[in-house]
């Protein structure tokens, strides 16, 4: 009997997203002359941009499906690729340190995880977001070493780039980002004349794929690939172009900084047999890539047997991921955890889940935000919601009680909003600019790794994100309960430099029926000692919040006579009965530098009745996380649009208002401090 495998993404319609008011991003475009040439016109539903993907030569017989377009990767050329401003990542990969794990359980330098994620479809997968909050907003990235940008099917295509939204959000976090390979089993409409394909060479002997993806990876701007190959048919020629094929691709990929995930299935005869297990099929492929991904048909033995041989051929074990299929179950899923990482001896390998997404994807239709990062909390953080406390021996290990967790926060300036790339509105200074719903995950900020620790002598307030109001974004940090001794709410590890300059600023406030609460910031000074032990904060009173108190507020606190490093941040409350107490915004500064604008804002692209455009502009110089995009009303307000990283920016829903001869738009550079540049202004004349 077999068992589960990667499957391919269902086909899907291609459909147009209408944003109205807010259309989230688009993505980076080389620079580009001046304001030159007039708008191109289009058909209403051309100009959408959605990820890529493709075939790697041949295409499949036939006519594909609606809203699917059949490509060549071979015949893929950058300058030819109308979509790849809105398909390009701009964030750059974040060095990361390991803080002192907070329980005892969480190791260092063993297991590491993968996942295999979903976030739509093969076709039809907008590049910059869509107008919908229902989305699998990936947040937990202090517990993930690599993403798959999983997908792929014989109707659409089997070689997938990951959007930009994905690998912004993860390289702000420090993960690297896969686009994935897939070439499907047979009863999945797999032909084994694609794993020809892709393993064709030209008259010189060379692989013209294996440039091909690396030229991909490097001028979308993510990190490798996930070699996926199920074709079942092939003999031991096929296979040993397999091999050199991935030897090639890894030789040209660390050049270019990146890397190669094999998983066990072609094996060095070139049948395809899932080994659950590095034995004599699989070994030379694994030697000439960086990681593999172990087949779901693993047992204790063969992964204590796998490890052993890792090790034995100069490798790490570690660089073995188990596969850990949760598409189905989730944490309901029956694993023999103490096969991969036992509580009384190393672990053995590292592991890798198979669609995590299914947090999302388990709850009902009518699922709102706060949900679904309610079940992703419990995923990986384990049934007590605490990875300071790991709960009970349980079923499900999870990755917050095995994992020591990353961060990113080790340079000023720092801050953050608690925005999590979704909202049902968006926010600008505590007020609602747009009642759209919208995901985006380019804009996601950096969030708290360790969800949640609290630490109190009385009862334990519940902590969340929360959408029913924010300081900017979607989103903001609710803490509520009673409080009956004051309760320290750590949110990051950091190693940020303190000198006499540097300032705290968070903004913050009480819902009309919270109780009165003090609040101060908790800075740790030092590292504890052992895993752990908590933090030995100071704290810093920050003022009180009283009932009727007028909505948000900016605390400004300056650390100078600390001096040193601080390790981690945090808040100490402390109030009498019910508190519901937000958090909006937090910053971590020494200098303030206003951004620079950007410049030729123009729209390259209209449909024939305006109500989508095309937007490009030059980056602005010097720092920038994101652009914001609004509109220039007739009475002279403003509506926000969306974000992006990018320089680029897709426009939906565009209508005509009463007495408008032109649509103007404007586009601001927005920096590290969420601080606004000056404008560079557009229009489109009806």
């Amino acid at each position: 009997m077999t068992q589960p495998h990667p499957r391919p993404a269902a086909p899907s319609r291609r459909t147009v997203v209408l944003a109205g008011a807010a259309t989230a991003a688009a993505l980076l475009a080389p620079a580009f002359p001046g304001q030159a040439a007039a708008a191109t016109a289009a058909a209403p539903g051309e100009l959408q941009p959605y990820a890529s993907y493709w075939f790697p030569d041949s295409l499949p017989t036939g006519t594909p499906g609606d809203g699917v377009t059949w490509r060549s990767l071979k015949s893929w050329r950058a300058e030819d690729d109308r979509d790849l401003a809105f398909n390009t990542a701009t964030v750059p990969l974040a060095d990361r340190f390991t803080p002192v794990p907070v329980n005892t359980t969480a190791r260092t330098g063993q297991a590491r995880n993968t996942s295999l994620v979903a976030f739509g479809h093969t076709a039809g997968n907008p590049s910059q977001g869509s107008a919908t909050a229902d989305h699998y907003a990936l947040s937990q990235w202090a517990y993930l070493d690599e993403l798959v940008f999983w997908g792929g099917s014989a109707g659409e295509g089997l070689i997938l780039a990951p959007n930009a939204p994905v690998v912004d959000a993860a390289h702000r976090n420090g993960v690297p980002v896969l686009g994935t390979v897939f070439l499907p089993p047979v009863h999945h409409g797999g032909d084994l004349r694609w794993t020809r394909d892709l393993v064709q060479r030209d008259a010189a002997g060379r692989f013209p794929l294996a440039a091909k993806l690396v030229e991909v990876a490097t001028v979308y701007g993510f990190d490798g690939w996930f070699l996926n190959a199920e074709t079942e048919g092939g003999d031991a020629g096929l296979g040993a172009d397999m091999l050199a094929f991935v030897t090639d691709l890894r030789k040209r990929g660390k050049a270019a900084g990146l890397r190669t995930t094999w998983y066990d299935a072609m094996t060095v005869s070139g049948q395809v047999g899932w080994q659950g297990a590095l034995n004599e099929e699989n070994t030379a492929l694994f030697q000439q890539a960086d990681s593999m991904f172990v087949d779901f048909r693993w047992t204790p033995d063969t992964l204590t047997a796998s490890g052993e041989r890792a090790e034995a051929i100069g490798r790490s074990r570690y660089d073995l991921w188990a596969g850990v299929d949760v598409e189905s179950t989730g944490w309901n899923k029956v694993v023999d955890w103490d096969a991969i990482v036992p509580t009384d001896r190393p672990h053995t390998v590292s592991y890798g889940f198979y669609r995590p997404e299914w947090t999302l994807n388990h709850l009902p239709e009518d699922r709102t935000p706060g949900q679904f990062h309610a079940a992703d909390q419990r995923f990986w953080t384990g049934s007590s919601l605490d990875p300071a406390r790991p709960g009970p021996k349980e079923e499900w290990r999870a990755p917050a009680a095995v994992l020591a967790d990353r961060s990113t926060v080790d340079r000023l300036p720092f801050a953050t909003t608690f925005n999590t790339g979704h909202g049902l509105r968006w926010y600008e200074n505590g007020r609602p600019v747009s009642d759209a719903a919208w995901n985006h995950l380019g804009l996601q900020d950096r969030l708290p790794a360790r969800r949640w620790v609290v630490r109190t002598e009385g009862s334990r307030p519940s902590v969340a994100f929360d959408f029913a109001d924010a300081w900017r974004g979607g989103s903001s940090l609710l803490v509520d309960g009673d409080l009956e001794a004051p309760a320290t709410v750590e949110l990051f590890g950091t190693r940020l430099p303190l000198s006499r300059r540097t300032v705290v600023e968070f903004t913050h406030r009480i819902d009309p029926d919270s109780g009165p609460v003090t609040v101060e910031l908790a800075v740790a000074p030092h590292e504890p000692d052992r895993a752990g032990d908590p933090f030995a904060y100071t704290y810093v009173p920050a003022g009180e919040l009283r009932p009727g108190a007028a909505g948000w507020t900016t605390a400004t606190l300056r650390l100078g006579s600390l001096g040193g490093m601080a390790h981690a941040l945090g808040i100490r409350l402390t109030g009498t009965g019910a508190v519901r107490w937000r958090l909006g915004a937090l910053a971590v500064r020494d200098t303030v530098r206003k951004p620079h604008p950007p410049t030729a804002l123009r729209i390259t692209d209209a449909a024939a009745d305006g109500s989508e455009l095309r937007l490009r502009w030059h980056r602005a110089p010097g720092p920038v996380r994101h652009y914001e995009v609004h509109r220039i009303l007739p009475d002279g307000t403003l509506r926000f649009l969306g974000g992006t990283c990018q320089t680029a920016f897709f426009l939906s829903g565009i209508r005509r208002e009463a007495g408008e001869r032109s649509a103007r738009f404007q586009v601001r550079a927005v920096d590290e401090l969420y601080d606004l540049s000056g404008a560079a202004v557009a229009a489109h004349r009806w």
